[in-house]
């Protein structure tokens, strides 16, 4: 009797003590695995490649959204604004039934709110034929699944849109306006209710508009206006005046200063971007008799050209864009 009740108790013991361990087992087994560390070399083969929409045209505006790899909006010249959240494997249009013109110039996500956007209508590429015009700015809360018109209607063509980055309703938008003749509604905006009500803080003259603008992440009072005079004839398109240039702000738009030192004399169309590593280093793409690209390394105060490729400045109305490296000034 005695062998028995010790032979069921060591039973009982083993059986016990082996469920832990049978359980732990099953945890490693089920563990998800740790993700690979990321290898450069391994992407450097590989090629750019369309991956659509199938005959989506020309396209002036793209945006990621930050901490979200996955997900992008472009907006066409004639067919509104689309979105993927797979990569670029599939797309699908968000504006129809929302937006009342279909060529969109610039789009930008509130980077501390994903679901704010803001997309600024009318292509600011100018072409040797058609360019469509816009109907201002309108504005998404949910991620693109819904819009309303946000004000700007007279704008026309929409070349850039700046959120702060703590901040979704503080917005500045550059604004380069009508194409075919002289218009008070250019220059840059600012609004600070999320749209509701804009403020032009910088204007040149009838006949600049704000073909790019650049705002410093690490202070965003800190803003780059590139501003374009330029006019849109039945036979030719007028690039360049006494109105281009390159301008900066310190105080969120308050005021503004031009900035010439290193700069070419006579500028067209100009691009610029501050770079978010270095917000001492600023970078421009410039159309000029002596244009490329030119670097500040002293917040725009001198300039020297760092490149003077003309590849950089052919066909300018299309192609004079600059984009600074995140990380890597």
């Amino acid at each position: 009797m005695i062998r028995k009740f010790l032979a069921l108790l060591l039973l009982a013991t083993f059986v016990l003590s082996s469920l832990p361990l049978d359980a732990q087992s099953r945890r490693r087994r089920n563990a998800t695995p740790p993700a690979p560390a990321f290898q450069a070399e391994k992407f450097q083969a590989l090629q750019w490649r369309n991956i659509g929409p199938f005959r989506g045209g020309r396209s002036n505006a793209v945006t990621g959204v930050p901490g979200d790899p996955l997900t992008y909006f472009f907006g066409s010249t004639g067919g509104g604004l689309w979105k993927t959240t797979d990569g670029g494997l599939n797309w699908a249009n968000c504006s129809d039934g929302f937006f009342q013109t279909g060529s969109v110039g610039a789009i930008a996500v509130a980077p501390s709110d994903p679901n704010v956007l803001y997309v600024g209508m009318g292509e600011h590429a100018v072409r040797g034929v058609m360019t469509s015009a816009g109907d201002g700015i309108y504005k998404s809360t949910d991620g693109g699944r819904t819009w309303k018109q946000s004000g700007l209607p007279a704008s026309r063509h929409i070349s850039a849109i700046r959120i702060h980055p703590t901040n979704p309703d503080l917005v500045y938008v550059a604004v380069q306006g009508a194409l075919y003749g002289p218009s008070t509604d250019r220059g840059v905006y600012r609004s600070t209710d999320g749209g509701q009500n804009w403020m032009r803080v910088h204007f040149v003259d009838d006949h600049t508009g704000a073909a790019d603008l650049s705002m410093d992440p690490n202070n965003p009072r800190i803003l780059y206006a590139g501003m374009w005079d330029h006019q849109r004839y039945p036979w030719k398109v007028r690039s360049g005046g006494p109105g281009s240039g390159i301008w900066k702000s310190t105080d969120g738009g308050e005021s503004w200063k031009q900035l010439k030192n290193g700069l070419p004399e006579a500028m067209g169309k100009v691009a610029v971007d501050v770079s978010p590593a270095n917000s001492m280093r600023v970078y421009a793409n410039i159309e000029a008799e002596k244009g490329g690209v030119y670097r500040s390394d002293d917040g725009g105060e001198s300039w020297k050209q760092v490149n003077s490729q003309r590849v950089t400045v052919a066909r300018a109305w299309y192609y004079i864009e600059i984009f600074a490296d995140p990380q890597d000034a």
